[in-house]
């Protein structure tokens, strides 16, 4: 016999609040919204400022919906994607209810994030700091950046978690909760995230370029989905473009005999079947686009605003 569902929670009895997740690049903010969550909403890889686009993850914990924007990197910007990215990841902290930064403890604050601690110390929005990657970092060296952010920041506390194994996730996510403010749910009880079908497919796919390509293809890459086409049979057909620069990187895409390109389509296929629950039908294409980085279109389709 299955336990009964949980009854809905009564409008009144509702907390909702944002939390805009900041950080350096690789600090591991996207594996702790996922773990925040409880299932994979934004992608991840080893590689430094994966993620692009603002993406919003929404957390329950009790009564309360939490809703966690799941900011690009902070880092000095060198291209008009670096800007737009960058003013991404600001325009995620305002109005937030919170804002949570995101430490790699093991990294330790190096110049970029000493920077980053700076923008946010004036800022008036309320701040909780998470160490991040405790698993892999001496107690010692915890201590010791706990002292030198309550002394730069005067966070309102201060967490210590490991996203990757879950340690400290349940206890963080009920703080959170804590002090999100009283109000209705902005999202329906099952959705755990903002982004559309058509974007959560281009962020697989460019997911698995970057764990497959690693350093061949650093950023000089971008998905499009040109087509979601959702079939009588329940299956859905979607067709994407992989942008790059060069016809050499073209060639790294696809791989001996095309047998590259054949392998990130089978993992990305793989991986939004499962998250999207029916079969998938993907159909890629890479197109050699030198200025795809000042293509106004892309930008407003993988979310990202024009930033002069």
């Amino acid at each position: 016999m299955t336990d009964p569902a949980p009854a809905p929670v009564a409008p009144d009895r509702q907390s909702c609040g944002l939390i805009a997740v900041v950080g350096a690049p690789n600090a591991g903010k996207s594996t702790l919204v996922n773990a925040l969550v409880g299932q994979k909403v934004a992608i991840v890889s080893p590689k430094a400022q994966t993620t692009r686009v603002r993406l919003m993850g929404v957390a329950i914990e009790g009564s309360t919906q939490i809703l966690l924007v799941d900011t690009p990197g902070i880092f000095e910007p060198r291209r008009r994607l670096d800007r737009a990215m960058v003013a991404a990841a600001w325009g995620g902290a305002s109005d937030a209810d919170l804002i949570a930064l995101v430490i790699d403890a093991k990294a330790g604050i190096k110049a970029k994030l000493d920077d980053l601690i700076k923008g946010l110390a004036d800022r008036r929005e309320p701040r909780v700091v998470i160490l991040n990657k405790v698993d892999v970092t001496p107690k010692e060296k915890l201590l010791e950046l706990a002292v030198r952010l309550n002394e730069a920041l005067a966070p309102e506390e201060i967490f210590m978690v490991s996203a990757a194994t879950g340690d400290g996730i349940a206890a963080l996510k009920a703080a959170l909760a804590h002090r999100m403010p009283a109000g209705p749910w902005h999202f329906p009880e099952d959705q755990v995230s903002d982004a559309t079908d058509r974007m959560l497919a281009a962020e697989v796919t460019r997911e698995q370029l970057y764990l497959q390509l690693h350093a061949e293809l650093p950023y000089a890459s971008a998905v499009e989905t040109e087509k979601y086409e959702e079939r009588k049979d329940g299956s859905v057909a979607i067709h994407q473009q992989i942008l790059v620069a060069r016809d050499t990187q073209r060639a790294i895409v696809l791989g001996k005999g095309g047998a590259r390109l054949k392998e990130i389509g089978s993992r990305a296929r793989e991986e939004l079947q499962r998250l999207l629950g029916h079969k998938v039908h993907l159909f890629l294409h890479v197109k050699v686009k030198p200025d795809w980085e000042e293509d106004r279109a892309l930008y407003r389709d993988i979310g990202l605003d024009w930033v002069d």
